[in-house]
């Protein structure tokens, strides 16, 4: 008996010890639960947690501070009321803003503690909550059930203990992974009686991130049984296919491998909000700094002029102490310059947020209608951040695509089917209402299978001979498993979606696939049902990337069909394929410029004596006990895979999000960096790379990262940064630039060339280690697209981690999810897209939406227009209160220096919440510099919030030195004037609350006045709040100075008829006009100098704007530009090795009664086939099938085929060896231009045709990209710039001439050139 040491609570776990059906000794190590927790707080720590959360923002601590001081009435010359009511206020609402976010968090807990599960208790199911689950409890699954722990599993319903799951809230694929028990464990079966009585003991790793990896071993009756990923259930998952499974809970709750993968959650605060942190400091330095001068000023002025007022000043002891009373001066003063930073900045900050998170939530242009789903701000506090990314993370399925692989074209014995002609011979292109093939004819259908050229369907009729090859072929050669739910309802279970679309496709025209066995395909073609045996299944791996499968049909005839990417198929083809092979070649290149995944097809007669000692040799393979044995195996593949006929190619479309590749485009038009990281293999990951246009064929070099150790990723990395460096070098030199500063994101600027950096996941993870990160971001950071493939939920929040930690620069996470909550979290910016896995991403992110394509909107128009909003209100906002403040210093020096105040009390009150709050609100939520339509034309127009100039340190200094030469104007101006100013009966007016009326008077005139210069955009809402401000204050005045005020609070309001004495004078408001003059007039001279001299783009674009509104409406021409790829991909989705085994095993089959033998199938490798004893007597012969011998090949160009010969010389045919590391660049012809940047209103480098580029073109000027620099560009009338470049920063995303979706926008204006000049 093992004797186990149960480890004290608190400390590391090293090893896990599970006993099934015992939770007393499970107890014992106070293992977690099944209870999850995303929320951040409870009933009890709300308050405390939450308060302390707020007061890291130093200004809510710095006004904490002052309140306390204005409880000292020694000191305080204001209410402690007028601090502590906006205090409450900001931390109220900040509170329930929180707990809101939380109450939804702990919702989401609830609903999946909640749910049910069977568990094995005490000899019976019964149905327990998640949350009631614990380590060591034996549970039941059902077909389509989320698994509700990480479980071993034990039994299933299915044959050899098998069972079939999705993951794809793991690692976002959903095509399903085999999962198989123990041999000694699935006899357990769905026996209750004796799962009860299973007391297996499970010793295995502690809880960790790692989802491809779990170590362990079964203790059972003496023996023992070794455990690894293959036995496993994780949390997450969700069983398909299969009726029942019993498992073994591991690991529970937090300590699942999912949980341990989601990240913790962070109080996310704005870059605006840590720099306000910062600036509240200076402010506070400042303001020490006055009280410290006033202080000085007080003490000398006691001694020298104050001491004569003692005897009538009748004071205290300790009064009479010049220091003490210079002590007491300077917090009086701290108290009442608080101003500059007045509480009332932190709540309408905090409306600002909430308005415009409520734009997002109303803006009808992000809402999907046919999912009924709008977007949704989900928190308050980042909007303005939305304007400043710079790093964009996206995970793939899910996200940029739509997981939905759709039979688009085929190419069949040289003729291309799936295009539709007008009567024209023209392409047209499809839409929704285009009219597709009608396969009522066939009642075994998949209706929702879509497809448009009737030639096809017609040639199949005719009994073209190749075409019914072909779809034999699809319908043969895959690992699909069919199950027919109810009469006559296939449902296709595939290993990868383009499998899937494959057979499916074959299926609606006629060439069914609907039963198998380990011996037997059936088939129903066209109506008939055909079995064919089943001799071998070479199956697909990396490597070969191709499948085979060898079937004898009912003629008795022996048929090879294989698949695969087409450069490995044409290695292998009959020397007389060579013009069939030239045509399907050219038309792989149509499909792959479209982004189409490709295949090759082609079969292969075999004579009866050769595959009958070919089929001894691999029998014999396939038994060795070798070391070799995959190679034997490979060789013998080869071997009969060769002389192969050619078929044809199939060309499905990875159906993308709407809107994708436009928006990718224009993202990267605004200089945002967008980086995949997705679960999904390396080639999936690069042919998605290449549909959206971030991978293209005339990038300089792709940089394929994949190396197992840390010495071969540094070394490949260390390559990588060389060859870029290399290659910019002498362009660099030439053009004086230094290389030293190759980490300043200046020098990434100058790197002309384009470079793609695609990692896979082992490397990843030896690339994010200490020593090797720096060098892993430099060259990321240095190429133009980064895809990073088979990464974990935790290793994508690290390499958000590594960009937050070492660039500075706001990142934005956006998946679809659960395993995309991990970087969303990490992430400055988390959005959800409310997708087909789940609502964990949505629940877990900031900002959620229904499409990837509403990002563009979200960040160019609502996040460019939230920055711009909020910085202009911040300096707006302190300038007017350093204007309003620091007219009380100027008066100390008048005043004694005695803590007296310029303003009443009331005004000091009112003028931060009723006389300037409402105008700055207005323009901070509804100002725009450019409309919406001009903020997504010009993405440059992003730049400044990238750079962070619209509000900085300087921007600052800028605002407060305003505020400090208003504030000097203010007071001095009124001052001068007052000392010589007469009534109009010549009497002086001299008082001090006359003065005060004028300054006030003038104060807030001059901010109005500022206001109505700084909003750009006026609406109703702008006119009614400035100018009702100012009618609010004049009504305001007037009346706090009546007599009716007076006779009711006459404590409250002494001066009666100040405001009615003072402003019926034509001299005071003769001080006023020259007072708001000389205030504004040095701004008004600065401005019109900087627009005319140095203007911004917003400026240019903003004139651009009003010349086009002169004008009127103009129409758009809108153009698809194609890309035109070169690069062909196939088996693109996750198709993995080792299903032609379970296939030939027939371990993933039901045991039927028609006869076949599961049991005489070899089970001893991973290579297994079956074979068919062979005929004798036949010699080695290569058949070729008569009817496939016709050498004509047509390409359908119109309704009607018309037959042409394709002649290839030598010279032409192509290159069919797979593109490599390096990407040739050369120039080539153009004979179509784009129009240029200017003609198109874009801001473009050069033009580019449909996807010819030369050279590198010059890089952008400051109004958004006109070419410079190596462009061989022609200017063409109407500004049309012609030749090659590397690039277009065109509108609507095009991204040089591979782009197959950038839409152009074609206006003719005549005036951009005068603008521009």
């Amino acid at each position: 008996m093992k004797v186990v040491k149960v480890a004290p609570a608190g400390y590391a776990e090293e090893e896990r010890h599970v006993r099934a059906n015992d939770r007393i000794y499970n107890e014992k190590f106070s293992y977690a639960d099944n209870r999850i927790k995303t929320s951040k707080y409870n009933i009890f720590t709300f308050l405390p947690v939450n308060l302390f959360e707020q007061f890291q923002r130093v200004a809510n601590a710095y006004f904490l501070a002052l309140l306390i001081l204005q409880l000292i009435p020694e000191i305080s010359s204001l209410s402690w009321f007028t601090t502590i009511v906006p205090l409450v206020m900001v931390l109220a609402i900040t509170a329930v803003k929180d707990a809101t976010d939380d109450y939804f968090r702990h919702k989401s807990d609830e609903q999946v503690n909640t749910r049910q599960s069977q568990v094995l208790i005490r000899g019976k199911l019964q149905n327990e909550k998640w949350m009631n689950v614990r380590v060591g409890d034996v549970i039941k699954l059902e077909n389509n059930q989320f698994v509700a722990a990480d479980l071993l599993l034990l039994s299933s319903s299915e044959p050899c203990g098998l069972c079939y799951i999705e993951t794809a809230e793991l690692d976002g694929e959903t095509n399903l992974k085999v999962r198989q028990a123990l041999t000694v464990t699935s006899e357990l079966g769905a026996d209750i009686a004796r799962l009860a009585e299973f007391d297996g003991e499970v010793i295995c790793e502690p809880p960790n991130n790692k989802l491809d990896r779990f170590m362990g071993t079964l203790y059972w009756h003496g023996n023992k049984h070794p455990l690894d990923n293959q036995r496993m259930l994780l949390r997450g998952c969700v069983l398909r296919n299969t009726e029942w499974c019993f498992g073994l809970v591991v690991f529970a709750g937090p300590q699942t491998k999912l949980m341990q993968n989601c990240g913790r959650s962070s109080f996310k605060r704005t870059s605006i909000d840590k720099l306000m942190n910062t600036l509240v400091l200076w402010i506070f330095g400042f303001l020490f700094c006055m009280g410290i001068i006033l202080a000085i000023g007080n003490t000398i002025w006691e001694v020298q002029v104050g001491r004569a007022f003692w005897t009538y000043l009748h004071w205290g002891e300790l009064l009479s102490n010049v220091i003490y009373s210079g002590f007491l001066t300077f917090w009086s003063y701290i108290i009442i310059l608080n101003t500059v930073v007045p509480i009332s900045l932190y709540v309408s900050v905090e409306v600002l947020r909430l308005g415009h998170s409520y734009f997002i939530n109303w803006d009808r242009k992000l809402y999907l209608s046919t999912r009924d789903t709008a977007a949704e701000a989900r928190t308050t506090t980042l909007t303005e951040e939305l304007g400043q990314v710079e790093f964009i993370f996206s995970d793939k399925t899910g996200t940029l695509t739509q997981n939905i692989m759709l039979f688009n074209k085929c190419s069949i014995n040289g003729t291309v089917y799936g295009d539709v002609y007008d009567d024209f011979g023209h392409t047209l292109d499809i839409r929704e209402r285009t009219s597709s093939v009608d396969f009522s004819f066939n009642p075994l259908r998949d209706p929702n299978f879509i497809f448009h050229d009737e030639g096809l369907l017609k040639a199949i009729e005719a009994g073209e001979v190749c075409v019914h090859e072909f779809f034999r072929l699809l319908s043969l050669c895959h690992t699909v498993m069919p199950e027919e739910r109810n009469k006559g309802e296939l449902v296709y279970q595939a290993q990868s979606p383009d499998e899937g679309a494959l057979v499916t496709a074959a299926r609606n025209f006629g060439f069914v696939f609907r039963s198998r066995t380990p011996e037997t395909i059936t088939l129903c073609e066209r109506g008939r049902p055909v079995t064919y045996q089943l001799l071998a299944f070479l199956d697909f791996n990396n490597l070969r990337k191709r499948m085979s499968v060898i079937v004898r049909n009912p003629e008795g005839v022996i048929k090879l069909y294989s698949k695969g990417a087409d450069t490995i198929m044409f290695e292998r083809l009959h020397p007389s394929n060579q013009e069939l092979m030239c045509t399907t070649s050219e038309h792989l290149d149509e499909f792959a410029g479209e982004g189409l995944r490709t295949l090759a097809l082609a079969y292969k007669v075999l004579d009866e004596d050769v595959f009958g000692e070919w089929s001894k040799r691999l029998l014999y393979a396939t038994t060795v006990l070798d070391t070799n044995r995959d190679q034997l195996l490979n060789q013998l593949y080869e071997e009969v895979e060769q002389d192969l006929m050619l078929l044809g190619a199939t060309a499905v479309e990875d159906k993308l999000q709407e809107g994708v590749p436009e928006t990718i485009a224009c993202l990267s038009l605004a200089n945002i960096k967008i980086w995949v990281l997705t679960g999904d293999k390396l080639e999936t990951a690069m042919n998605i790379g290449y549909s959206c246009n971030m991978l293209r064929d005339d990038m300089n070099e792709v940089f394929v990262i994949s190396g197992h150790t840390s010495v071969e990723v540094a070394c490949e990395l260390r390559s990588a940064r060389e060859r870029i460096l290399g290659h910019s070098c002498a362009k660099l030199s030439t053009a004086g630039k230094s290389i030293l500063s190759d980490s300043d994101s200046v020098f990434e600027e100058t790197i002309i060339a384009e470079y793609a950096l695609v990692i896979n996941g082992h490397s990843l993870a030896q690339a994010l280690e200490v020593d090797l990160e720096q060098v892993l971001l430099e060259v990321a950071c240095l190429c133009k697209t980064v895809v990073c493939c088979r990464v974990t939920p935790l290793q994508k929040a690290q390499v958000v981690e590594l960009v937050k930690r070492h660039r500075g620069a706001v990142t934005l996470a956006i998946g679809d999810g659960a395993n995309d909550v991990s970087m969303i979290k990490a992430a400055h910016i988390g959005v959800g897209i409310s997708g087909q896995e789940g609502m964990q991403a949505v629940l877990a992110s900031d900002y959620s939406f229904a499409q990837f394509r509403y990002l563009q909107r979200l960040l160019l128009v609502h996040g460019r227009w939230s920055y711009m909003r909020m910085c202009k209100f911040l300096c707006y906002f302190f300038y007017k209160n350093f204007a309003f403040t620091l007219v009380h210093f100027w008066f100390g020096f008048l005043c004694g220096f005695s803590a007296q105040t310029v303003y009443d009390q009331w005004f000091i009150t009112l003028f931060n919440i009723v006389y300037t709050s409402l105008p700055v609100l207005a323009m901070g939520l509804f100002d725009q510099d450019v409309n919406e339509q001009f903020s997504l034309r010009y993405p440059s127009l992003y730049r400044p919030g990238q750079l962070n100039l619209l509000f900085n340190k300087r921007k600052f200094f800028t605002c407060t030195l305003h505020g400090v030469f208003t504030s000097f104007i203010l007071f001095f101006v009124p001052y001068g004037l007052s000392l010589s100013a007469v009534r109009d009966d010549g009497s002086h007016i001299s008082d001090q609350q006359a003065f005060a009326v004028t300054i006030a008077t003038s104060l807030v005139i001059v901010v109005s006045v500022q206001i109505s210069l700084d909003t750009n955009y006026w609406t109703a809402v702008n006119h009614f709040f400035v100018w009702g401000s100012l009618l609010m204050y004049f009504a305001i005045l007037f009346a706090m100075h009546s007599d009716g005020l007076f006779s009711i609070f006459p404590n409250q309001f002494p001066y009666v008829g100040t405001a009615r004495n003072a402003l019926t004078q034509k001299s005071v408001w003769l001080v006023i006009l020259l007072t708001t003059v000389v205030c504004i007039m040095p701004m008004l001279v600065v401005r019109f100098l900087k627009k005319d001299l140095r203007p911004s783009l917003s400026d240019k674009v903003r004139v651009l704007q009003r010349s086009i509104r002169k004008q009127g409406p103009q129409e758009q021409s809108l153009r698809r530009v194609r890309r035109t790829s070169s690069r062909r991909s196939a088996y693109a989705f996750a198709h993995q090795q080792g299903y032609g085994e379970l296939i030939t095993s027939g371990r993933n089959m039901k045991l039927a009664s028609s006869g076949h033998s599961v049991d005489n199938a070899p089970r001893d490798g991973s290579h297994t086939h079956q074979i068919e004893p062979t005929h004798k007597g036949s010699s080695y012969t290569h058949h070729i099938d008569p009817a496939l011998k016709d050498s004509s090949h047509t390409h359908r160009s119109g309704p009607a085929s018309t037959n042409s010969s394709h002649p290839h010389t030598a010279d032409s045919s192509p290159d069919y060896k797979s593109r490599t590391h390096i990407v040739d660049s050369a120039p080539k012809e153009s004979s179509n231009l784009i129009e240029s940047v200017l003609g198109d209103w874009g801001f473009g480098e050069g033009a580019a045709s449909q996807g010819s580029h030369a050279g590198p073109s010059g890089s952008t000027d400051a109004f958004g990209g006109i070419t410079g620099g190596r462009s061989d560009s022609t200017e063409a009338p109407g500004g049309v710039i012609g030749g090659p470049s590397h690039r277009t920063d065109a509108p609507g995303g095009v991204t040089g001439g591979s782009s197959d979706t950038g839409v152009e926008y074609g206006e003719d204006q005549s005036s951009v050139s005068e603008i521009i000049a």
